[in-house]
C-alpha cells in the first residue's frame, strides 16, 4: 500500500457544487426526539404569534426566527454551553444541532452578535411566556402538582472583575483609594507591598454600599460558595416537591438576605401555579385536575429563610411553612407579637415532625439537583450577560430545558445526550443480535428507533434497581442479563 501525502492531497476548491454533494448527517437521536415533542406541541407557531410585535413586517435586515433562537439557547444547557459565543461555534460545527435548529446545509448559521441582538430585540416578558409555556407542558404529563414548594437560591458569578470596581461616592478605583489612605497615614510614596499591608489592616474593606462596578451595576460584593469573593448576583428556584420541577426562578442582588427575596419568589410562584390550573380548567374542565386546585399549601427552605416576620407573612398567605430555625443566642420576647410567635411556634412543631423532616431531605435533594443541572453540567454558574434583565432572559429559557429534560428522562431514560449516550454501554452489541435473529426488520428505521429508544429506557431501570438493590426479576420492564 502507497503511503499517501499531504502534498498529494493538496487541490483546488471548485467553484460549484452540487447540493447532493454536501455533507449530511442523520439527526440526533435525542433531538429527534426533543423536536418531535416541540412540534407535536407546536412550539414554534406558539413562538412566533409571541415575538411578531418585535419584526418588521417587511424591511430591515434578515433575521433569526424565533424558532431559532430559543432553540439555540436550549442548546446551552443540552449542550453545556456557558456563552452565546460557544452557542454560536456549536452550531457552525455540528451538522446533528444544524439540523435540530432547523437551519439548512446552504444556509449560514448565525453568529453570536445576531443571538445576541435577538435576545435584546425579545423583551422579558416573552422569554417568561416560553418558561410559562413548558410548564404547561409539564402540566399536561402530570409533572407540576403545585402543591408542595421548596424554595433556595444559589450565587452565580458576574461578568465583572472585582479589580474594576470603584467608589459611588468619587467615582475613584479601589488601589486611588489605598494610594489615599496611604498617604493620609503619612506615606508618600506608598509601594504595593505598603498598600497590600494597609488593606489588611482595614476591618470592613469591602461595602456594596460604598462600591460598585461600572461594567455591571447589577453585580454586588458577595462570598461565593467555595468561599471566594466575588461579583455575582442571586438566582432562587421555587422547586415542585412532587416531581422536581422548576415552577418559578428569580433573578436577585446578591447582597440581599433570603429573608427579603422569599416573597418575589413564592409570589412568581404561586401566579404560575394558578396559571396552569386556570388553564387545566379552561382545557380540560371534566378530567380530573393534574394541578392542585387549591394552590401552593406547603412551603419548605433551609435555616436561612426563618424569620418571624417571614412565618407570619407566609401565613397570611394560607400556606404552611416547614423551615428549621437557627439557634438563638437566648431566650425571645414576644411582648406586642402574638401572631408572630403562634407562626413561629407552629412551624416549629411542623418541622420537628416526622413529615416535615422528610419534606426537609426532598428538598435537599430536588433543588440541589436543579442547581446542579443548571449551573454545573447546564454551564451558566459564570454569566457571560450583564445587568438583570439580559442575564433572566437566559436563564428562563436554560431553566425551561431543565424542565424539558423531565419529560425527556421520562420518555427516553435520559435528560442530556450526555446521558442518553451514557446509558446504553452493550446497545449496539444487542442491536446487531437483533438485526441477526431477524427481531427487527432491517432498513426499518422506524422500528430501529423504537427498539433503541425501548431498550435504553429498560436499560436505565434496571440500573437504578441495581443502585437500590432491587432484584431485576422485580421490575415490569425485565430483560435477560439485567
Amino acid at each position: 500500500m502507497a503511503m499517501g501525502t499531504r502534498k498529494q492531497r493538496e487541490k483546488q476548491e471548485d467553484i460549484w457544487i452540487a447540493h447532493m454533494e454536501l455533507p449530511s448527517a442523520p439527526g440526533h437521536p435525542f433531538y429527534q426526539r426533543l423536536n418531535e415533542l416541540l412540534e407535536g406541541e407546536k412550539f414554534d407557531e406558539f413562538v412566533e404569534g409571541r415575538c411578531t410585535k418585535f419584526y418588521a413586517a417587511k424591511y430591515g435586515r434578515p433575521s433569526l426566527t424565533p424558532g431559532i433562537y430559543f432553540r439555540s439557547l436550549l442548546l446551552g444547557y443540552f449542550e453545556g454551553i456557558d456563552s452565546e459565543r460557544g452557542i454560536a461555534w456549536q452550531l457552525a460545527d455540528s451538522l446533528g444541532l444544524r439540523r435540530f435548529v432547523g437551519i439548512g446545509l446552504d444556509e449560514d448559521t448565525p453568529d453570536h452578535t445576531t443571538i445576541s441582538r435577538t435576545r435584546r430585540l425579545i423583551d422579558v416578558e416573552t422569554h417568561r411566556e416560553v418558561f410559562g409555556w413548558v410548564l404547561g407542558v409539564l402540566a399536561e404529563r402530570g409533572l407540576v402538582k403545585g402543591k408542595r414548594i421548596a424554595i433556595d437560591a444559589t450565587t452565580l458569578e458576574a461578568n465583572a472583575a472585582m479589580r474594576s470596581i470603584v467608589r459611588r461616592d468619587t467615582g475613584e478605583s479601589y488601589e486611588e483609594f489605598l494610594r489615599g489612605l496611604a498617604k493620609a497615614s503619612g506615606i508618600e510614596t506608598p509601594t504595593r507591598e505598603d498598600l497590600a499591608r494597609l488593606d489588611r489592616k482595614r476591618k470592613k474593606r469591602m461595602s456594596n454600599k460604598e462600591w460598585e462596578s461600572p461594567a455591571d451595576g447589577d453585580a454586588r460584593i458577595t462570598k461565593m460558595k467555595d468561599g471566594r469573593t466575588h461579583l455575582a448576583h442571586k438566582a432562587e428556584h421555587a422547586v415542585d416537591l412532587d416531581t422536581g420541577a422548576v415552577v418559578a426562578v428569580t433573578l436577585q442582588a446578591a447582597d440581599l438576605g433570603d429573608t427579603a427575596t422569599l416573597d418575589a419568589t413564592l409570589s412568581e410562584a404561586g401566579m404560575a401555579v394558578a396559571e396552569l390550573v386556570s388553564r387545566e380548567v379552561e382545557q380540560h374542565p371534566a378530567d380530573p385536575p393534574k394541578v392542585n386546585v387549591e394552590g401552593i399549601e406547603e412551603v419548605v427552605a433551609d435555616k436561612g429563610y426563618h424569620s418571624g416576620a417571614v412565618l407570619e407573612r407566609v401565613k397570611s398567605y394560607e400556606v404552611r411553612t416547614y423551615i428549621p430555625e437557627k439557634k438563638q443566642g437566648g431566650q425571645r420576647h414576644w411582648e406586642g407579637k402574638t401572631e408572630e410567635q403562634q407562626a413561629v411556634y407552629q412551624n416549629r412543631r411542623r418541622v420537628r415532625g416526622g413529615y416535615g423532616k422528610s419534606l426537609l431531605r426532598r428538598r435537599g435533594e430536588l433543588v440541589e439537583r436543579s442547581f446542579a443541572h443548571c449551573y454545573e453540567t447546564g454551564g451558566m454558574r459564570r454569566t457571560h450577560l450583564r445587568g438583570h434583565e439580559n442575564i433572566l432572559k437566559r436563564q428562563l429559557v436554560h431553566v425551561g430545558a431543565f424542565n424539558l429534560s423531565l419529560i425527556l428522562r421520562q420518555v427516553l431514560g435520559a435528560g442530556t445526550p450526555r446521558q442518553w449516550k451514557d446509558l446504553g454501554g452493550t446497545s449496539f452489541l444487542l442491536f446487531i443480535y437483533y438485526l441477526l435473529v431477524r427481531k427487527i426488520e432491517i432498513g426499518s428505521q422506524e422500528a430501529e428507533s423504537q427498539y433503541l429508544v425501548r431498550y435504553r429506557s429498560q436499560n436505565h431501570e434496571a440500573r437504578r434497581a441495581t443502585r437500590r438493590g432491587w432484584s431485576c426479576r422485580k421490575l415490569v420492564t425485565y430483560t435477560p442479563g439485567c
